[in-house]
């Protein structure tokens, strides 16, 4: 057991030396030993004379491997909540999840005050005609609590083939009990992309999330609706509930849109992780005038978007104050085939706007207005989860590293799901619808 202890000690020295041979102290002036801080080795000591201890004396035997993985999880889990380490199966569901098609129940949950919580259900799934709602706390799967869970290892509890059942018991405000609610898997295909003509040569496109394909699907959309209209006098671009992906695939939906100017700028500790994207001509985007939708659950990737087009003028942003998730998580393969999913920088708006925490005001803010059969729930969940709600969360920051004050930004917004019978888009329309007539009386 010493000679094991001896062996982590100098396996997680070997590491720190490594660092030092890759450059991230790269002053050949300062030796390794004095640029890695001394408290580090008694660190070090500390936890190997725990492992022994545990190893030893615990009532039960216990693996090696659970031990160091039940470490690494508390470290990187106090780091903030959209850092996690990811054994070879969770590794494997997020990358499912990036192809936008798997076996599930069809629910975002994230982790509030510690408890498994949903962040919204996908429209069209088991979980979206059972009713679960933003805000349900989820206490158990099939019967164990989920207290202490992370959200990989609940992803991987609530997935499985199709057929197949689940039992979640959930937890809802006025309930007076904890519910149970059985529901079927499915095979969860998330439509990154829905377009629809709406009215008067207005054109409606939906991003749901962002996958692999979301530009390629967004660019035939609007190829697809343009010969359709004939001419499209206006879009709506609806962000609303959409909570992100795939960084590239941000940038390149901005481009669809954009001719020149900055989409995004990325800023870390590591001189790698500082990145500006730049949008390019391509010669057809589209230049009729555009809406974009957004409420509290636009986040991320989605908030991304809605910078770039609003910083540029390309846009009006129109809705509810959006999510506030301005970091960049990198995922890291390891060597076993698992992964470490790492903040490592903050995203800022063309302008330099760092919306951590604080997300993107709309240029025309515009309250969801529940419609009357849903009016004995108007008082559910009426704030919607944000990022700032989150345990843990990112601290927003100016370009050159500056804290904000986040005690400036408290305004709380409703919620906005239903696009049947929806005041936002109906506000989104009646601009676009405006804009023409304007522009019609300005040219005559």
């Amino acid at each position: 057991m010493k000679k094991l202890s001896i062996k982590i000690s100098l396996l997680v020295m070997i590491c720190l030396g490594s660092f030092v041979l890759l450059g991230l102290y790269n002053d050949s002036k300062v030796s390794a030993v004095d640029r890695v801080d001394k408290n580090v080795y008694k660190d070090i000591k500390l936890f190997t004379e725990v492992y022994d201890m545990i190893k030893k004396n615990y009532v039960d035997e216990i693996n090696s491997t659970t031990l160091i993985q039940g470490a690494i999880n508390g470290m990187v889990k106090s780091l903030d909540p959209h850092s996690s380490f990811m054994t070879p199966d969770l590794y494997k569901e997020l990358e499912v999840e990036t192809q936008g098609h798997f076996g599930g129940i069809g629910i975002e949950i994230t982790l509030l005050k510690d408890i498994l919580t949903v962040v919204s259900p996908i429209e069209d799934t088991p979980a979206f005609v059972a009713g679960l709602k933003t805000g349900d706390q989820i206490i158990r799967i099939d019967g164990k609590s989920t207290k202490d869970i992370t959200v990989m290892e609940a992803v991987k509890k609530l997935r499985g083939p199709k057929d197949t059942k689940v039992t979640i018991t959930i937890m809802r405000e006025n309930m007076p009990k904890p519910k149970d609610i059985t529901l079927t898997r499915a095979i969860i295909q998330v439509k990154s992309v829905k377009v629809k003509n709406i009215e008067d040569h207005i054109g409606y496109i939906r991003i749901a999330s962002f996958q692999e394909k979301t530009a390629d699907d967004l660019r035939k959309a609007i190829k697809d609706i343009s010969e359709k209209l004939k001419p499209m006098n206006g879009l709506v671009l609806d962000l609303r509930n959409d909570p992100g992906g795939l960084l590239t695939q941000a940038i390149e939906v901005s481009d669809v849109f954009l001719k020149s100017g900055i989409i995004v700028s990325t800023r870390g500790r590591v001189k790698s992780m500082e990145t500006k994207a730049m949008a390019k001509n391509d010669g057809n985007e589209p230049t009729c005038p555009m809406i974009v939708l957004v409420n509290e659950g636009t986040a991320s990737a989605a908030e991304i978007v809605a910078g770039a087009l609003q910083d540029n003028g390309r846009a009006l942003i129109v809705g509810a104050q959006t999510f506030g998730k301005a970091s960049v998580q990198t995922v890291i393969p390891l060597e076993d085939g698992s992964a470490l999913k790492l903040t490592t920088a903050r995203y800022y708006t063309p302008n330099g706007r760092s919306i951590q925490a604080e997300g993107i005001k709309p240029d025309i803010i515009v309250k969801y207005i529940k419609p009357a059969d849903e009016a004995e729930n108007a008082a559910w969940w009426e704030d919607r989860i944000r990022e700032k709600d989150l345990e843990g969360h990112i601290k927003p920051a100016k370009e050159d590293g500056t804290k904000i004050d986040e005690s400036k930004n408290k305004e709380d917004l409703k919620d906005s799901s239903d696009l049947a019978h929806d005041n936002q888009l109906r506000t989104a329309v009646d601009i676009l619808k405006s804009w023409d007539i304007m522009k019609k009386n300005v040219n005559n």
